[in-house]
């Protein structure tokens, strides 16, 4: 189970309006959850889309208009000690504040941001609509292992004309995820297409950013590709980053490499977890321009990172034709250590010595 539009019934919302943002919580249609379970398929469908409708928001708005809108994603993972606890919210909030402001939007205040999505998961945990910690999940990695998915995004006022949003609302909806890749082969393709130009958007968690992934992402799974990475829009020779996940290449020199950020990459979170666990580890972490003859000529080990991906290793990569194999096909010593570690801290079975996990219950 991927990403589900299956969304809990409690949401938040916050409205902006007369310089100050007001929020509630709704408690939209539901069941228990055991009674939602013994609902015919029909049924359940039209209760989970009862709760993806809000009556008093405009459809002609300039978020449906011209896709002026950013999100977040970020997870709260169920604890071996049977609790939740989010994972870094203050980063996306943070986040998510530098995106409404770099689309001209009021931002929305990082502590309204972390209090939001934590009381969002409390509140639907009360109704019983969250995961439970499995011990089995750690005799994988945590691959297929379930987590409450938190999304929250801006949704302009109702306006049509190429304008920004002033009054915008922020919705927070959460919902069930397990693993985000698909079990088989884990090969990557390099698309074609670009994903961000210097001076764009790249650097913000905008919607409209995801059209191009979009596109990119069902060509290459067509062809039998699991990923789709980008290459510069001006080079078009060094690496970027995936269809919705920044990308790490460990060398034979013994040097862990991640591109650069810059305005045309995203800068995530769980890559940036990534870089201060490997460090802490003595291994040798460069932010640099990496470009695909050196991938081909040097690259040992290669893996994604992310929300969704957590540190999904790659098999292999292919450039117009040519193909490197990484580690011979298999998960690397150094991609495996870097998953396990921040898979355990994440659930729970090591210890959060960083203060990255919020409590929620």
């Amino acid at each position: 189970m991927a990403f589900v539009l299956h969304s809990y019934p409690v949401v938040y919302r916050a409205k902006f309006g007369h310089h100050a943002w007001k929020g509630e919580y709704l408690e939209k249609p539901h069941k228990t959850p055991e009674e939602e379970a013994a609902l015919t398929k029909a049924e359940q469908e039209a209760l989970v889309e009862s709760r993806n409708w809000y009556a008093d928001m405009p459809l002609i708005s300039y978020t449906t208009q011209y896709g002026l809108s950013c999100f977040e994603g970020l997870k709260a993972m169920p604890q071996k000690d049977g609790g939740l606890a989010l994972f870094r919210p203050d980063r996306n909030a943070a986040r998510f504040y530098r995106s409404m402001e770099g689309l001209y939007m009021p931002p929305f205040p990082e502590a309204y941001f972390v209090d939001a999505c934590v009381e969002t998961v409390k509140r639907n945990a009360e109704l019983g609509f969250r995961p439970w910690y499995k011990p089995e999940w750690e005799q994988n990695a945590f691959a297929n292992a379930d987590s409450v998915y938190i999304r929250p995004f801006s949704y302009a006022e109702g306006g049509i004309g190429v304008a920004r949003s002033q009054e915008p609302w922020v919705v927070v909806v959460t919902s069930p995820v397990s693993s985000y890749f698909s079990e088989g082969s884990a090969d990557a393709v390099i698309t074609e297409r670009i994903r961000a130009t210097p001076k764009g958007t790249g650097w913000i968690k905008a919607a409209s950013n995801y059209v191009i992934s979009t596109l990119a992402k069902h060509e290459a799974n067509a062809a039998g590709f699991m990923e789709c990475i980008y290459l510069d829009a001006t080079y078009r020779k060094y690496l970027e980053e995936g269809s919705s996940c920044n990308i790490f290449f460990y060398l034979r020199s013994g040097e862990l490499v991640t591109p650069e950020l810059g305005d045309t990459i995203l800068p995530g979170i769980t890559r940036a977890s990534i870089i201060e666990l490997a460090r802490d580890q003595g291994v040798q972490v460069s932010e640099r321009k990496i470009a695909i003859d050196e991938v081909f000529a040097e690259g040992k080990e290669c893996f994604v990172s992310g929300t969704a991906a957590g540190a999904t290793p790659l098999e292999s990569l292919t450039y117009q034709g040519k193909k490197v194999v990484f580690n011979h096909g298999r998960t690397g010593a150094l991609t495996a250590m870097l998953r396990d570690t921040l898979k355990g801290i994440q659930y729970g079975t090591l210890p959060d010595t960083k203060g990255w996990m919020v409590k929620v219950c």
